[in-house]
Order: structure tokens, then sequence, then C-alpha cells
């Protein structure tokens, strides 16, 4: 269940609580008139079960909510309620299943700003792949996939294609495009440094590493696993379900290849490095065309039910004619 507060100025407020009313999934709606001071209006309870929440705010969007008032969502943990329980039988389909595309566009928007911290972890992974890369430990390079944080502005970029959202594009790509560079040519520097100092070996041999090697060496299935992954993360992301490893999943095709760039030039070893840039840009281009593929199928899903929803008819409602205070 999801619950929703709905500030609405006073003349469309019984417009509010009338739509709300119509629709079998909602439930537990309280009206306070004029409780709202800033913005001023009333102010709207409710609860509305996860697969019609989408629908329900669009209804709310066509009367000019967001533009006058507020509307705040939240999940509900736990309900104890037969009335809960019919709401989600009247709505189709699955909560699990169930896409909340303003609360997908709130997620991507706050994962896709180039901030000091994205660049930070950007650089921090990229470093930790690299020793890992040298020392050929797997460990490391999960340690790597651990901390890199470049899932949010892929799925920002996928989510803003699809919702057209020039300006949450321009951001997840500006995200990407400073903060892959910047790690690779940290890495680069710190890599040489390493070397100059004999602190790391003087030679980079794929030969000594049978367990990382693979980051330099695009193929098949390297696109193949970018592309589960990418179909992983947004499914992640648009469902009910906690997706806390799916960056794991996404870095695993990234974060490696990148620190391999920056590694692998940094002892001059080109035919790796431009491998691994290989590795980087056939996985990142696999990983937004998964995204959006997946993305795409569940958008066209809610616009059916959106549809269905603006086909179906209205139930009459008796006229309220008690205003409490």
């Amino acid at each position: 269940m999801i619950h929703m507060r709905i500030v609405a100025p006073a003349a469309r407020a019984e417009a509010v609580v009338r739509v709300l009313m119509e629709s079998p999934a909602v439930l537990n709606v309280v009206h306070l008139h004029e409780a709202a001071e800033k913005p001023r209006g009333d102010l709207i309870l409710c609860d509305v079960a996860r697969e019609e929440a989408s629908i329900v705010i669009d209804d709310l969007r066509t009367l000019g909510i967001p533009r006058d008032g507020s509307i705040a969502v939240e999940a509900i943990d736990t309900v104890l309620s037969e009335s809960a329980e019919r709401a989600e039988q009247a709505a189709r389909g699955l909560p699990s299943d169930a896409v909340i595309w303003e609360e997908v566009e709130e997620r991507t928007a706050e994962g896709a700003e180039l901030s000091a911290s994205f660049l930070a972890f950007m650089v921090l992974a990229m470093l930790i792949g690299a020793v890992g890369i040298i020392l050929d430990s797997p460990i490391l390079i999960v340690g790597a996939m651990v901390v890199g944080p470049e899932f949010g502005p892929l799925a920002g970029l996928c989510v803003a294609v699809i919702q057209k959202r020039g300006d949450l594009a321009r951001r997840s790509f500006v995200a990407l495009a400073v903060g892959f560079p910047l790690g690779i040519v940290v890495t680069f520097v710190v890599a040489l440094a390493l070397k100059l100092s004999g602190l790391a070996p003087a030679d980079l041999s794929s030969g000594d590493r049978p367990l990382t090697d693979f980051i330099s060496q695009p193929g098949f299935f390297s696109f193949f696993v970018a592309f589960l992954a990418g179909m992983a993360g947004v499914l992640s992301l648009t469902s009910a379900k906690s997706g806390a490893l799916i960056g794991v999943l996404i870095s695993v095709t990234t974060i490696p290849a990148a620190a391999n760039v920056g590694l692998a030039a940094a002892y001059w070893a080109w035919s790796e490095s431009q491998g691994a840039l290989l590795q980087l840009l056939l996985n990142l281009t696999s990983i937004v065309l998964a995204g959006l593929g997946t993305l795409a199928v569940q958008r066209q899903l809610f616009e059916a039910r959106r549809r269905r929803h603006q086909g179906a008819p209205r139930t009459p409602l008796p006229a309220r004619s008690t205003r409490w205070p």
C-alpha cells in the first residue's frame, strides 16, 4: 500500500476527494478543511493500492494539484485491514510488479547528480579496481564494484529518454561524461606513480593475471552479461523489491574495465588499454539499451492501464452535505 498526503486549494478539494472516492483501490480517505498553511488549502489523506498509485496521481495532475498544492507519497510497510485487502484485490496485477513512475523519477533524479561524492566514489572504485587487477584479486574487483556509483546516472539516462525529460538526460550524461574520464585519469596518474616508485610491478603481464584478464577482452558474453545487468537494474529500480546489490551487478561490466583503461595506459600497454576501453563502451551501450527496452515495455503496460481507467464508467457518488470544521 501507498500513503498519499495531498494539499489542494479549497476550490478543488471536493474534486480531489471525488477522484479518490471513485477508485476502488483507494481507502482511508480523510479530508481536513483548511488544515494546510503553506501552501494554503485543504489537507487530504488516503491510502492507495500500489498498482493504482500512478493512475491516481495522474488524475490529480489533471486537476492541477502539483501546480497549486502538493502530493507526497510514501510506502506503508504494514496494513491490518480487510478494506485494504479488498482495495488491493480491486487493483489489477501484483504490488511487487507495479511501477510508480513518480517514485522512479525521484529516485533517478537523485542518483544522476554530478556531486563531489559521486566523483569521489568513481575515483575510489577505479583505484580499488586497479589494485585488484595488479594483484589479480577477484575480491578487490568485487570491492570496486560495490563502491561504484554509476548505476544512478545510467538509470537516470534510461528514465529520461522514456519519460522525455531533457533536464534529467543532460544531468545523467554529464555525470557519466565527467565521472568515467576523471576516474580513468586519476587511475592512470596513481598507477604511474606506483610503478615509478617501485611499489607496483614494473611490468603488467596479462599472463600473470588469469582471474582478471577477461576485463580487457570484450566478447559476446561481456555484452550479454551487461544486457542482463541492465534489465535487472531497471527491474530493481521500478519494482517494490529492494535492489541494493543491483549496482554491484552493473559495476561488474563498467568499473573494472574503466580502471583497466587507466592502469594499462600507465604501463604503456596500449592494446590492453584499448581492449578495456572497447569493453567499457560496449557494456555501457548494452546496459542503456537493455534499460530502455525494459522501461519501454513497462511504460506501454502502464499506458494501456491508464487508457482502460480513462474509459471506465464513473460511479456516481452521493452529494456530501456535511462539512466538518
